[in-house]
């Protein structure tokens, strides 16, 4: 029988020298993975050429990573939890009572991570890679990760009353009440719909914006003051989403 009394926490496992050079040898892979996804493309990404950079024969590199596909969701997670783990930090930094002001910095964090990482941020949001489909059970927690820490904060300014405007009349389509219901039941949130919607429309809004600016789609000439833009798209999403400045 096991004591009530006894801690249920768990003894951390140390790892066995070949575990560790194994897990090495994966981060050396993701790390040259990443530097030929900047020069190649997904599309073009090759094994071979990583183990060619990584100093061994391609045998060896698919023991541990068995094709393109495997290296491609390898790099979709890492990108995934790079900027969901900026986006964390710069909310947090914010109090938490200011909703407007952890909407914003997760804004910024995005923008600021996207411009960064580029190619990362083109394999994240960019065009699909041909032939290629992204494993939902590796790639859908991380993938998640911003948009679940965006509507949490419009729903928890619902929860403190601080939304510009609460629960409005019901103007959203009724062919869309499942989907804000199962919406609403998988992530726990108790905003109306209405306010659920218009967060669908911040989360695409702001990803929208930071696309146009990463792919160059709106032109060399135009828009040169882009922060002001962005801070200007900000404040409008935050209305939007009924968050107060």
């Amino acid at each position: 029988m096991t004591d009530p009394g006894a801690s249920t926490d768990t003894i951390p496992t140390k790892r066995t020298p070949r575990e560790r050079a194994r897990a090495q040898t994966i981060a050396d892979i993701v790390r040259l993975g990443r530097a030929h996804l900047a020069t190649d493309g997904a599309a073009a990404l090759s094994l071979r050429a990583v183990a060619r950079d990584l100093g061994v024969v391609s045998s060896a590199v698919y023991r541990y990573v068995a094709n393109r596909d495997e290296l491609l969701t390898l790099l979709l997670v890492d990108a995934y939890d790079e900027l969901g783990d900026a986006v964390d930090a710069a909310v947090d930094e914010v109090h938490e009572g200011d909703f407007a002001g952890r909407f914003l910095a997760l804004g910024r964090a995005v923008r600021e991570w996207a411009l960064k990482e580029p190619a990362r941020y083109g394999l994240l949001f960019g065009s699909p890679v041909p032939g290629y489909q992204a494993p939902a059970g590796q790639t859908m927690m991380p993938g998640t990760r911003v948009v679940f820490r965006l509507v949490g904060t419009i729903n928890s300014a619902y929860r403190a009353g601080a939304l510009i405007q609460e629960a409005g009349p019901a103007v959203v389509p009724s062919a869309l009440s499942a989907d804000l219901a199962a919406i609403r039941t998988e992530l726990g949130l108790e905003v109306p719909d209405e306010v659920l919607a218009n967060g669908a429309l911040v989360w695409t809004s702001l990803f929208g914006t930071v696309s146009f600016e990463v792919f160059g789609q709106y032109g060399a000439d135009t828009f040169s003051a882009r922060d002001e833009l962005f801070e200007h798209h900000l404040a409008v999403l935050a209305r939007v989403a009924g968050l107060r400045s």
